[in-house]
């Protein structure tokens, strides 16, 4: 197991913060991983890409990054199989997910296509339910093997028991501190059935009885990279604020002062309005507050203009949660983690 103290993090997050972390732990192993949670002691931070999380200049204290590997289909271990078409597969927690993605549909293994290009890891797929373009993590994880902080104990958490919601689980609620993941598995198809529920896929779409998966996540990508900068070139965290979730008359009091509103019906009656909309609305976009800035082709995106440093991004963030507070009433939150 590899361990580090006083480590850059530089390259470990997709904002380009340059974070010093006093300790450093990759458990790659079942025992790296048992071990590590054993031995954990607050405060400890489980990193995977570093692609949804604001790290701060110096954290004291211990990130932990799992560094395994492999991709397996469950049936062909003698494990488990699956009924009606489907296939169970099961990823490290250490796998890059975009990679991921792309090994399956080149497996034969569908349901992900609408999550391809997401950058981050396997791991952190169940904490933040990732989601874009109508699908959901939730929609196609069966289970997540996890170890128990402070005992070391192997446990397997069944996708209900997770409680996932909207860019939400239990593990990034009350488990936030309880367990390491280090897999994760995910109920798949052996047959294509393309998602085409979000609008802008539908539109890019010519012929849908032709389309393959592999157009599919390429067209998602193509449609990702047209709104989102490229991490390697642009640090950022991608999407930076939830859509906040209104009841009707809220929705509708908004709709009638703003009739341009951009806006989505959920199950319960209510609303999700587009965040970007409204940041881009109180006049942020292509702004910039200090080394930080709002993305000029997607105001829900921050990025760093240079060197930009947990401090500067955190006030930024702020500003629009209040410019957006004072002319709408609505209150944005962070998507992305914000570590102290």
């Amino acid at each position: 197991m590899n361990t580090f103290s006083d480590f850059s993090l530089k390259t470990y997050n997709t904002f380009g913060i340059n974070s010093i972390a006093s300790n450093v732990v990759m458990p790659e192993t079942s025992a790296d991983f048992r071990d590590t949670a054993k031995s954990a002691t607050a405060p400890f931070f489980i990193l995977g890409g570093g692609s949804n999380v604001v790290l701060p200049d110096r954290y004291e204290g211990t990130i932990i990054h799992p560094i395994n590997k492999g991709i397996y289909k469950i049936d062909e271990r003698g494990d488990q199989g699956c009924l009606d078409g489907r296939v169970m597969v099961e990823a490290a927690a250490g796998e890059v997910w975009a990679n991921f993605v792309d090994y399956c549909i080149a497996q034969g293994w569908y349901g992900l296509e609408n999550l391809a290009g997401i950058p981050g890891t396997v791991g952190a797929s169940p904490v933040q339910n990732v989601g874009a373009y109508g699908t959901e993590a939730k929609d196609v994880i069966d289970s997540v093997h996890c170890y128990e902080i402070g005992t070391g104990n192997e446990l397997w958490i069944a996708h209900d028991d997770c409680q996932f919601a909207y860019r939400w689980s239990r593990f990034k609620g009350e488990w936030k501190d309880c367990y390491i993941i280090d897999r994760v598995r995910f109920r798949l198809r052996e047959t294509f059935t393309p998602n085409l529920s979000y609008k802008a896929l539908s539109s890019a779409v010519d012929d849908n009885k032709n389309l393959t998966a592999r157009q599919l996540a390429d067209i998602v990508v193509s449609i990702r990279d047209s709104k989102l900068p490229n991490p390697m070139e642009i640090g950022s965290a991608g999407s930076f604020f939830k859509n906040p979730v209104v009841d009707s008359d809220t929705f509708h009091r908004l709709k009638e002062q703003y009739p341009e509103i951009v806006a989505f019906a959920v199950d319960n009656g209510g609303f999700k309005l587009a965040a970007g909309w409204l940041i881009d609305q109180c006049g942020w976009k292509g702004r910039s507050l200090g080394k930080a800035g709002v993305y000029e082709k997607q105001a829900l995106v921050l990025v760093n203009r240079g060197c930009a440093t947990s401090s500067d991004i955190i006030a930024l963030s702020q500003q629009i949660i209040s410019d957006v507070k004072a002319k709408f009433s609505i209150t944005i939150e962070p998507e992305a983690i914000i570590l102290d």
